[in-house]
């Protein structure tokens, strides 16, 4: 019997985040899916992506990634006014900055997202199941 879940993926250290950077490596992303929520220091992306962490490899399941603690957000090469733009995630990492971390997204055409925080707590979560 092949079960089917829906993934959830918490990270509060480095190789938390590096699981979720593979996991999100190559997924689209649309301009109008990036939402910063300042009051509730909170940064979020919905993502359509690859489901690489089971054998569904070849499907396509739409993820929340919700960064918390998030202090500023920069960006740079991403027309924020063209919701229809589409992005891909190359990646995730982060620098340690004196007592904060700057998390970056890391897009294709030399696009990117830096996050400053106090902590890294990030979490995956699917929205549906891999189709």
């Amino acid at each position: 019997m092949d079960k089917k879940y829906l993934s959830k993926i918490i990270a509060t250290d480095n190789e938390g985040l590096q699981v979720i950077s593979a996991c999100c490596s190559g997924a689209e992303v649309k301009v109008d899916q990036i939402k910063y929520l300042q009051k509730n220091k909170v940064f979020l992306l919905s993502l359509k992506r690859s489901k690489v962490e089971t054998e569904e490899q070849d499907k396509k399941v739409t993820s929340i990634c919700k960064f918390e603690f998030v202090d500023r957000v920069k960006s740079k090469n991403i027309k924020q006014n063209d919701h229809e733009e589409k992005l891909e995630l190359i990646g995730m990492d982060y620098l340690k900055n004196n007592d904060n971390y700057e998390i970056n997204l890391m897009f294709t055409n030399n696009a990117y997202i830096t996050l400053s925080t106090e902590i890294i707590e990030v979490t995956l979560d699917d929205q549906n199941k891999a189709d």
